[in-house]
């Protein structure tokens, strides 16, 4: 099974750009992932409509967008466990805090946002993967995503820069 997985878009509106980039970024995916941080809940339908979609709120999330999701999710993809969750907090670091909140679930994989820097690192087992981000690179040289292929004796995860 192929992903793709995104964060911390920060759109106020959906754009013609925004839904290109998309499309061409997550043609071959099966299932994307938002970790939080869309700002308009645009982006949200606009994905929800597109693919299978699952996602989180960030902490610059509208009330639109905490009503229909939640701050932390669980989903099963290919027989792997994915534990997803923006990452901020006040203490530690994105990636401590995105570990912690599931110090108690049997997780395979954690999808988190907020640093706008991509990472794919494992801690204690765990997969870590933080996409970077897709429209708002801040301090990064590039704009990133993360492909993931969940494979039967494999986990694939690719940051693609542009």
């Amino acid at each position: 099974m192929k992903l793709g997985i995104l964060a911390d878009t920060h759109i106020n509106e959906l754009n013609e750009n925004f839904t290109n980039l998309i499309k061409d970024c997550f043609k071959d995916v099966e299932l994307i992932i938002h970790a939080g941080d869309f700002t308009s809940s645009a982006v949200y339908e606009f994905l929800k409509s597109y693919r299978d979609f699952i996602g989180v709120f960030g902490n610059v999330d509208s009330p639109d967008i905490q009503n229909v999701l939640h701050e932390k999710e669980v989903v099963e993809a290919s027989g792997y466990r994915i534990g997803i969750y923006h990452g901020h907090g006040n203490k530690g670091t994105s990636a401590g805090r995105a570990y912690h909140e599931f110090t108690e679930d049997k997780i395979d994989i954690i999808v988190f946002g907020h640093g706008h820097q991509p990472l794919i690192q494992t801690k204690n087992g765990i997969l870590m993967i933080n996409p970077g981000s897709l429209t708002n690179k801040r301090k990064e040289k590039r704009f990133s995503y993360v492909i993931l292929e969940l494979l039967p004796d494999k986990i694939e995860a690719t940051v693609k820069f542009f």
